[in-house]
């Protein structure tokens, strides 16, 4: 199945989705910072990236810009995730780039809808 790159840095969120993701079937790799999240999209080439927006030094906002702007990793989807689900944070990650937004604490289901979501367009493409 797809490889998910989680981009975050709280271990207990860490451990967490990248079980229940590896119980589905996706191929997890983990970076627990932006900029080990910037270097890991090229290096690892995921179908999709899960990024913390509230992540030390290089945050989820900037991380993503550099992806974006990044022709070898341009087209990977991001979904935001944020435990600060503010008023104008989605229209904030999309402006960023992300394709997508999720809050924290994730529901699995939803997110997984979303990551199939992406994954089925990206595919399609």
């Amino acid at each position: 199945m797809a490889k998910i790159l989680l981009v975050e840095d709280n271990e207990m969120n860490r451990d967490m989705l990248s079980r229940r993701l590896g119980r589905r079937g996706y191929d997890v790799a983990i970076a627990v910072d932006g900029e080990q999240g910037v270097a890991m999209a090229r290096s690892e080439a995921p179908a999709l990236i899960l990024m913390d927006m509230s992540l030390p030094g290089l945050d989820g906002w900037e991380a993503t810009r550099q992806i974006k702007a990044t022709p070898e990793t341009r087209g990977i989807p991001v979904i935001a995730l944020t435990a600060h689900a503010m008023s104008g944070d989605r229209e904030k990650a999309i402006a960023a780039g992300c394709d997508d937004f999720d809050t924290k604490p994730v529901d699995l289901a939803r997110l997984i809808e979303k990551i199939e979501a992406l994954l089925g367009r990206a595919a399609g493409a």
